[in-house]
């Protein structure tokens, strides 16, 4: 028998939340985010389930032309562009899109013997991260429509706060720095993240830009996935593989973190940080043990990990135990761990078989 730990990836639910988005902003093209190996969910199958959408975006260059090679036609968006003047033939080749967001690609492309390029300008308006400044804008826009290895431009933005629910003082600034410089221009716009889609209409213009969402996990800290009508496409599971009875003062794991005041039932279970649970998670974050609400108990070990058995009924080995998905939300997951669901969902190793399940 393999080792129980498996990731169920939902396609229906894929195609359900991608859907989601569209209703947000009906108006406006949508490009699918699915670097990171769509977010630890697999590329291919990824894709194949978001296929009615406009466009695509990553980072990776391979696999940018893995996705040709399977016949996916739409526009192709490398997120941070190329690094080398090389590149540009295989971005003709397989005719990708870049982000060009700094002075070096603009002299890259001004050397460059390719032709019918298409490009989305990054305007850096605040995140401080990927982006021409404000003031540099202008200038490079006009350089860049004189070149010939340009056939099309898209200007683009991305906000460091729109996910904020305190102080929307930050994407107000930055979403008036982007306007101020492109409203009279003639170009297509991109700005919406998911946490802009379903918060700021305004944002949506030409192209919008969901990542999280399509996964089922809100980008939201007041707001669930469920609240958001979103389905969790990754549920993380495994089994119960060993039980112990700890008397009162006996401990469980390294350094022995939990101390039970009480007699408890533990179970451990074959799931660890080598699978991409998060080591940090600290006793009491919740898991689902036969569909009932438990907690883990210890330190994260490598291979395994420990959860409280003591009110679970009908707890025995082998029982089904849920570390995230569908009857347990990521976000809560990530809350009690201290991160973000999009880091649990990247960190899963690719040990962990994907079962997929069909549209």
């Amino acid at each position: 028998m393999p080792r129980p730990i498996q990731a169920q990836i939902d396609l229906s639910a894929l195609v359900h939340n991608l859907n989601v988005a569209r209703q947000y902003a009906p108006n406006a093209h949508l490009m699918a985010i699915i670097k990171a190996n769509a977010y630890g969910h697999g590329l291919l199958h990824t894709a194949q389930a978001l296929k009615e959408a406009d466009a695509f975006a990553l980072l990776e260059l391979d696999a940018a032309i893995s996705l040709r090679e399977a016949g996916y036609r739409q526009p192709i968006l490398l997120l941070e562009g190329f690094f080398t003047t090389q590149e540009l033939a295989l971005f003709e080749q397989y005719q990708l899109s870049a982000v060009v967001h700094h002075n070096e690609q603009v002299i890259m492309l001004s050397t460059s013997k390719q032709q019918g390029l298409n490009i989305f300008l990054k305007i850096n308006t605040g995140m401080n991260r990927l982006g021409l400044s404000p003031e540099q804008f202008p200038k490079t826009l006009e350089t860049l429509t004189t070149l010939r290895s340009i056939r099309h431009i898209t200007l683009m933005t991305h906000f460091a706060n729109a996910d904020d629910v305190t102080d929307n003082k930050s994407f107000t600034q930055q979403l008036q720095c982007f306007n101020r410089l492109t409203t009279e221009l003639t170009q297509p716009r991109s700005l919406a993240n998911s946490a802009a889609i379903m918060r700021y209409p305004e944002t949506h213009a030409d192209w919008i830009r969901p990542g999280i969402m399509l996964y089922g996990a809100s980008p939201f800290a007041d707001k669930t996935a469920k609240e958001l009508n979103l389905k969790p496409v990754m549920t993380l599971s495994s089994n119960i593989i060993a039980i112990h009875h700890l008397k009162k003062g006996s401990s469980v794991g390294y350094g022995g973190l939990f101390i039970a005041d009480k007699p408890t039932k533990i179970g451990i279970v074959a799931c660890g940080y080598a699978d991409g649970y998060p080591r940090h998670a600290p006793t009491n974050t919740p898991v689902l043990v036969s569909n009932q609400r438990s907690k883990i108990l210890g330190r994260i070990s490598m291979d395994m990990l420990a959860v409280d058995l003591t009110n679970i009924k009908n707890a025995q080995l082998n029982s089904p135990v849920t570390l995230w998905g569908k009857g347990l939300p990521i976000e809560e997951v990530a809350k009690s761990a201290g991160t973000i669901s999009y880091e649990l969902l990247c960190a899963l190793s690719p040990r962990v078989e994907k079962i997929v399940q069909p549209v």
